[in-house]
């Protein structure tokens, strides 16, 4: 069963909560631009490497799913997830594999970059 909104990223894009490990900020942030969250995404990104803005979506992108595939750990504070990101756009399947960079900041994960697969 999979979790609802409101229990699992909700909390997240609210700031009820930090996310709780490098792969659930990963999810949320996904989540995030399925939902169209600018600004979410821009203050889960660190600021080393965070865009002065986003670019919407083009019209027509649909988010069809994400799979984690890899949480990595290499300490307290530094992590990387990989994934893959499914979507649609003008009838055309396209997918983002990702390992993604992540460090973690008083207390709160951040994305660093990624490297494409």
């Amino acid at each position: 069963m999979l979790p609802r909104y409101a229990d699992c990223c909700g909390r997240l894009h609210s700031d009820a909560e930090p996310a709780p490990d490098a792969a659930a900020l990963m999810r949320s942030r996904y989540s995030a631009y399925v939902l169209g969250l600018p600004d979410y995404l821009l203050a889960t990104w660190h600021a080393s490497t965070r865009p002065a803005t986003l670019e919407p979506d083009p019209a027509g992108l649909k988010w069809l799913g994400l799979e984690v595939r890899r949480h990595v750990v290499a300490d307290a504070d530094h992590a990387m997830v990989e994934f893959v990101a499914r979507s649609k756009l003008g009838g055309r399947a396209h997918r983002l594999h990702e390992l993604s960079r992540f460090v973690r900041e008083n207390g709160r994960w951040y994305y660093v970059d990624g490297e494409l697969r």
